[in-house]
């Protein structure tokens, strides 16, 4: 399985993530980004063309070589400096208080320990800063959420440790955010056990 999440993923997320459908959540996601950003699960860098004018420069932190190259053409045409940091959201290569904000966008389904990636992030941030999120996960509904249970081990061995039932409002919470700004949907056109998605914004005390 090494050489199909090294090389064959990547590009599956890039092609599952760069849907033109999925620019309005990433457009509304990104607004209220500033200063110095920390993104974690860059991917090929399809938030790149979202960025606001108030971001100031961008601490990418992304896994997979063959994303990170897969990124550098939006890379390259960034408006602000985009620099790959580091490989791992749960030990990011970076000060503590070092960053205004913060960016996670269908990131903390595939990261093994997301509770530590998320203390790493609030390291990271000033105090008052703020992490972005649009994520899928547990659907609101049990029956929707049975299907996510059942499929979810096959998913994982799919699409790189992707999994479908990660409560994401409640791991937030227990990494010590406070959530200011949350909506739960289905996003249309997907099943509904992929398509459960939150989006918001939490604040690091």
């Amino acid at each position: 399985m090494g050489m199909y999440t090294d090389r064959v993923v990547p590009h599956i997320v890039d092609k599952a993530c760069g849907m033109k459908s999925n620019n309005v959540l990433r457009e509304r996601v990104c607004q209220g980004l500033h200063g110095q950003v920390v993104e974690i699960g860059f991917g090929s860098g399809h938030n790149v063309p979202h960025y606001p004018a108030a971001v100031t420069g961008v601490a990418a932190i992304e896994p997979a070589d063959i994303g990170w190259k897969l990124a550098g053409k939006r890379v390259a045409s960034a408006t602000v400096p985009v620099e790959r940091k580091g490989l791992d959201g749960q030990s990011l290569p970076l000060p503590d208080d070092s960053c205004d904000t913060a960016l996670s966008t269908w990131t903390l389904c595939t990261i093994p320990d997301v509770a530590a990636a998320l203390r790493e992030v609030r390291r990271v941030l000033k105090p008052g800063g703020t992490l972005h999120f649009v994520e899928h996960g547990l659907a609101p509904d049990e029956k929707v959420q049975a299907w996510q249970h059942r499929l979810e081990p096959v998913q994982k061995k799919l699409f790189g440790g992707c999994h479908l039932a990660r409560p994401i409002v409640e791991l937030l919470t227990d990494a010590g955010f406070t959530i200011t700004e949350s909506e739960a949907f289905y996003e249309k056109g997907a099943p509904k056990f992929l398509a459960a998605e939150t989006i918001g914004v939490a604040v690091s005390a």
